[in-house]
């Protein structure tokens, strides 16, 4: 008989194994944000134009994640999720150590690129998690962990970018010039964290457990094929039925054959574009990209949500065809586009920023043309700390902000203020030098704050307006891939902007895309959301508890 799910322990070993295994992306992707620019520059490609071939590097890694995140999903449907996930670590690492010894930037860009197509990882971690949380009491601390360590893996590769590159100019005494490091001046940090991924396969291949259902050892019960849970296994329930039946025969499905059963479910793309700050959504779930459970009491939501007669059997899945028409509603149509022009200006400004402070002044005092003149040191360290600043937006200010002011309130004055954080920039070259990093760190916070408060607040809000909880995947899938595109356009083409206006025309126009968020406002229609409770999910994640309705429950995996 199995086991009650609310008796299942806390899978607290196998998610910090997951965890350590979840560094690698963030390192990898923040590491290059602190000296892409003098890399570039470094590689032969010509200063006005570094600003744009530097957004493009980092958009590479994310683009070739977008594209091969389903095929990998496939993959491990039906070999496993495991071995995919260490395959992708493997993949971060190669891609490093070629992007550490490229002497051309067409080969750096390659690197990126290719890195990210074998990093099958972003496709399946968060998988993976949902699958080996068996108690449904258990998600949020279990969600909670995922953003608060890719803040973690952020800030550690932000400063080792800033700190390592150029061991040779800034290290002399312990790296030659005529060394391998003085010849490959960005080998260094790469080489870190290509040793750090291949600790994190070492302990997955000892330590990690397989979460696939089909290759579970004990058999799972007859399942209604008319179930759904959108949320966990890539698998259907047919699916999962069919594999248990036997560990060793031969894999009752395809890759072939998986991929066209996701081509059916909604396509997550968004999970291959990663952000410096984490946020990455499902609506599905209680968290709304978040390290909090976040709970809407039900009889506040709209009135407009369909919902199932509790006498009546649950609808099947055809059933969602009746909805056709009235899923993608005008509200979650302007939501959307909301989320569209945050996620552009953000990423916009989180690539604009390095190349700001490590470009050359033009002119002295006030600039709008050149940059502040930073070293690398001094962009890691700023990259570094703004991590905590993030982490600490999300973890203290967040919980009590959104309960107090109310979640329509805290979208809206989050997206009017939003482009002040970016009309500022240009403006602290004409600060004295003793307070240019005030004028650094003001508009980090700014950013931090008023991203962190709007985008889940927005998240809230679409789902409040999706009219009938079969739907919610099919929403969110077109959210987050429609963010994806935003956060690949926007390096580059700010990128553009910079080479030919300078740097207070980038800034200049995100604030003048935030601007039209603002703008855009008038044709948001208001949803009514009522006193909502965040649960803090880091304070449990910290304190090793998890209330459960009022119970305080130890469990925890042996």
């Amino acid at each position: 008989m199995p086991r009650d799910p609310k008796d299942e322990p806390f899978p607290t070993r196998q998610l910090i194994i997951v965890g350590i295994c979840r560094f690698s992306e963030p390192i990898a992707f923040n590491s290059i944000l602190a000296y892409s620019y003098v890399m570039v520059k470094d590689l032969g490609i010509d200063e006005k134009d570094a600003s744009f071939y530097s957004g493009l590097l980092v958009s590479a890694y994310a683009v070739a994640e977008a594209i091969t995140a389903l095929g990998w999903g496939a993959i491990s449907d039906v070999y496993g999720r495991k071995p995919v996930a260490l395959i992708g670590l493997g993949g971060v690492a190669l891609s490093s150590l070629i992007f550490g010894l490229a002497k051309n930037y067409w080969i750096a860009l390659l690197a990126r690129f290719v890195g990210g197509a074998l990093n099958g990882n972003v496709a399946i971690m968060q998988t993976m998690v949902q699958e080996m949380v068996k108690n449904p009491a258990h998600e949020p601390k279990a969600y909670a962990t995922q953003p608060f360590v890719w803040t973690l893996g952020g800030i550690i590769g932000s400063a080792m970018g800033g700190f390592l590159a150029q061991p040779a100019h800034f290290y002399p005494s312990t790296f030659s010039q005529d060394g391998i490091f003085g010849t490959f001046p960005y080998l260094l940090p790469n080489l870190v964290a290509a040793g750090s991924i291949v600790i994190a396969i070492i302990q997955g291949i000892l330590f990690l457990k397989e979460t696939n259902p089909a290759f579970q050892e004990e058999e799972d019960t007859a399942v209604d094929d008319e179930s759904i849970d959108e949320r966990a296994p890539l698998l259907t329930a047919r699916d999962r039925t069919r594999r248990s039946m036997s560990r060793t025969s031969r894999p009752s499905i395809t890759v072939i054959e998986s991929l066209r059963k996701q081509g059916k479910r909604p396509s997550f793309l968004e999970e291959g574009l990663p952000m410096p700050m984490d946020q990455r959504f499902d609506i599905r779930r209680e968290s709304f990209g978040t390290m909090h459970a976040i709970h809407i009491p039900k009889d506040q939501q709209s009135n407009r949500r369909l919902s199932v007669h509790p006498t009546r059997p649950p609808l099947s899945r055809n059933a969602t065809s009746a909805y056709q028409g009235k899923v993608f509603n005008f509200t979650i149509v302007m939501i959307v586009v909301a989320l569209v022009i945050v996620a552009y200006h953000q990423m916009a400004f989180v690539t604009a920023m390095p190349v700001f402070m490590l470009d050359d002044p033009y002119a002295s005092g006030l600039d709008f043309k050149g940059g502040l003149g930073l070293t690398l040191h001094d962009v890691g360290t700023f990259l570094a700390v703004n991590g905590f600043i993030t982490l600490f937006v999300q973890a203290v200010i967040f919980p009590p902000f959104v309960e107090k002011i109310g979640v329509w309130r805290s979208f809206v004055s989050m997206i009017v203020l939003y482009p002040t954080c970016y009309f500022i920039v240009p403006f602290v070259s004409a600060l004295p030098d003793n307070l240019v990093s005030a004028g650094i760190y003001l508009s980090f916070i700014l950013q931090a704050f008023y991203g962190i408060i709007s985008f889940p607040c927005a998240l809230i809000l679409m789902k409040n307006a999706t009219p009938s909880p079969l739907v919610l995947g099919r929403v969110n899938g077109l959210a987050m891939s429609a963010c994806c595109l935003a956060r690949t356009v926007g390096p580059p083409l700010v990128g553009i902007i910079y080479s030919f206006g300078g740097s207070a025309a980038a800034f200049f126009s995100c604030a003048g895309v935030a601007f039209l968020g603002v703008v855009q406002l008038f044709w948001v229609p208001r949803e009514h959301v009522g006193h909502i409770e965040v649960e803090s999910g880091l304070k449990d994640v910290l304190r090793g508890e998890i209330h459960a309705d009022g119970v305080h429950d130890e469990a925890v995996e042996d």
